[in-house]
């Protein structure tokens, strides 16, 4: 283990979260037909048992961008039926993110945040109300016509394979649950491809846009190539705004569909009590994606000097400590990753109400409507200065930088 590192592993200690960097960009992994890797999930070194919810994909197929660790104490508490903070599950509430963000979930938008997500995830609608009930989120159900699954087509059947056990059905549960935190009343629609190819996705990505949802969420991606680009008008639907993770394997090559112009691409932070005035503080998640795209061209909105191309991340919002509920992984499950800042986000997009009519761009033109992060890098393997040139492209700075973008959202002006 390198000393960068180390030392930023002391940092997030000191800072009390559990968080050390994801040393996942190594692990060899041999592709199945599917495009899961055959082999299992390793444990991840020095990140205290969290582990990839999605094995290395193989070219052409996009990978999930979820961490996970069980919270087995907290499990093994409900199960004995013992009460109290031992069955309490730890980590960041829904309260506690709304505070940070000042986000008025009071307010009913009416609209419609969609799931792009790759297999079938029998039980998620079963999962989604654990979540809502035990936060006390209203509920979100089948029933009412707030919670729908389709297929890739749009169409409630016949639904793609059960994704239990591949990761897959863990980041749904993942993005329907921060979905449900920043706009608890907002429709949500998961759009399910047949596997987690770009073109099935793309065509997820489609249905999404033609049943209506104003916002599109997208948690995964994979290197930017000439392959994967061909499906980039699947993620182009004027008077939808489409969010997307950046990626978790810290300053490298842009992830699509990240880098795409047509997206708000979200980096990540971690998040903290702070005695400030707002109460919270934010610094750059380590393992949060941020690159130069080497083939979309700069976007007319984005002045940042030293990319020539498009430069991800937009804007971020935390990305570490969260539970979710989902019994397939022994119930209580810490997550991090950018797939819970790019849910998250595109349920603030949900809750605002404005998504249907935003020019591209719209939030580099509401840069006060953001907290500005100013501490912390994703450099990950090396360090700053090697990877960068301790530059804004791995280094959170003022103004403008690629981990976080203009950074967190300070309530819904910018959205």
């Amino acid at each position: 283990m390198s000393i960068s590192v180390i030392r930023r592993a002391a940092l997030a200690l000191a800072g009390a979260t559990l968080t050390i960097p994801a040393l996942f960009a190594v692990w060899p992994a041999t592709a199945t037909a599917s495009g899961q890797a055959s082999s299992a999930r390793p444990v991840l070194s020095g990140t205290i048992g969290m582990r990839a919810a999605c094995p290395t994909a193989k070219p052409g197929y996009a990978r999930c961008f979820t961490l996970y660790r069980p919270q087995t104490s907290v499990n093994r508490a409900i199960a004995a039926g013992i009460g109290g903070r031992a069955s309490r599950p730890f980590g960041l509430t829904p309260k506690q993110i709304e505070a940070a963000y000042r986000l008025p979930i009071n307010r009913n938008s009416h609209q419609t945040v969609a799931v792009s997500i790759a297999f079938d995830t029998p039980r998620l609608s079963k999962y989604l109300a654990h979540y809502r009930s035990f936060y006390g989120l209203p509920p979100c159900t089948v029933a009412t016509g707030c919670f729908r699954k389709v297929n890739q087509h749009g169409k409630a059947s016949p639904l793609p394979p059960s994704g239990v056990g591949s990761g897959w059905d863990l980041e749904a549960t993942l993005d329907v649950s921060m979905i449900s935190v920043a706009c608890p009343h907002c429709k949500i629609i998961v759009a399910e491809a047949l596997n987690p190819t770009f073109f099935n996705l793309a065509r997820s990505e489609d249905a999404a846009a033609r049943l209506g949802a104003e916002v599109i969420s997208n948690s995964y991606g994979g290197r930017e190539n000439g392959l994967s680009l061909q499906f980039s008008k699947a993620y182009h639907h004027p008077k939808h705004t489409i969010v997307v993770s950046a990626g978790d394997f810290g300053y490298t090559a842009a992830n699509f569909p990240a880098d795409l112009s047509t997206v708000t691409a979200a980096g990540g932070t971690e998040l903290f009590r702070a005695h400030t005035k707002r109460g919270w503080s934010e610094r750059a998640w380590f393992a949060g994606g941020s690159g130069c795209s080497a083939y979309i061209s700069k976007p007319a909105w984005q002045h940042d000097a030293r990319c020539p191309g498009r430069t991800v991340a937009d804007v971020s919002a935390v990305a570490t400590n969260i539970p979710i509920y989902n019994k397939d992984y022994g119930g209580w499950v810490t997550v991090e990753g950018t797939s819970v800042s790019a849910p998250l986000l595109a349920g603030i997009y949900g809750l605002a109400g404005n998504a249907t009519n935003l020019p591209l761009g719209y939030v580099y033109s509401h840069r006060k409507g953001f907290f500005d992060i100013t501490r912390g890098n994703n450099s990950l393997f090396v360090s700053a200065k090697q990877a960068c040139g301790d530059d804004y492209l791995c280094v959170a700075r003022k103004g403008y930088d690629a981990p976080t973008g203009l950074g967190s959202p300070d309530g819904i002006g910018a959205f």
